[in-house]
């Protein structure tokens, strides 16, 4: 599983294994600059924790950063392991799509995409109702201030997310950048987590919620 620490990533390992397949490992890239286009990049330090909250195991390789740094990393990390397939959070970002099949189909892998091309209110409820409770990292958009930072989505805040797409034009699940997201549990997780001491960075375009730590909640 590409994973991030993000909602998308974590509900498509949930479908997948909804569907019978076995999660095995959760593959996480570290870019090397804040805001690379394919892979998520807030509070990545604390993915450790969170796969051991998963019960699942956890590859990382730092990236160069770039679009080629980026590309290099992932191939680097998928070459050597003997697995079915990949699976992607991925929903309508064709930037992405494009660049993780391509370095799959390189190495013979299938991907497994769950989400992609998913009506996005939808797939937002769904994650909600199926149980992944996740907060705010980032915003980067009209209409979500960084007093967004921190809130759980739930119900209520999908409803405001939708107005605010409507009204904006911003992509409800945050797929152009919009906004980044941490999981603290979900049907996966053994035993869920808390954000233990946060610090708010205000940026020109919004602003990120550096998470310090998580300890079991």
């Amino acid at each position: 599983m590409l994973f991030s620490g993000g909602k998308d990533s974590t509900y498509a390992a949930f479908l997948m294994h909804q569907l019978g397949h076995e999660v095995r490992t959760l593959v996480s890239i570290l870019p090397n600059e804040e805001d690379s286009w394919l892979f998520h990049t807030p509070n990545l330090h604390l993915l450790p924790q969170m796969a051991r909250a998963m019960g699942l195991d956890l590859l990382t390789v730092e990236s160069e950063g770039g679009e080629a740094g980026d590309m290099a990393a992932l191939r680097s990390a998928l070459k050597d392991m003997s697995v079915e397939g990949v699976v992607t959070g991925a929903i309508a970002s064709d930037y992405q799509w494009d660049r993780i099949n391509g370095v799959c189909e390189e190495l013979g892998m299938r991907v497994f995409s769950p989400l992609w091309r998913k009506d996005q209110e939808m797939l937002l409820r769904d994650m909600v109702q199926a149980g992944v409770r996740a907060i705010f990292v980032r915003v980067s958009a009209e209409g979500l201030a960084i007093s967004w930072l921190g809130r759980e989505i739930d119900p209520p805040v999908v409803g405001e997310l939708v107005s605010l797409s409507r009204r904006w034009g911003m992509n409800v699940s945050g797929e152009g950048g919009e906004y980044e997201t941490l999981v603290l549990d979900s049907p996966l997780h053994r035993h869920p987590l808390k954000a233990v001491g946060k610090e708010v960075v205000a940026r020109r375009d919004g602003g990120s919620l550096r998470v310090l730590a998580l300890e079991e909640g």
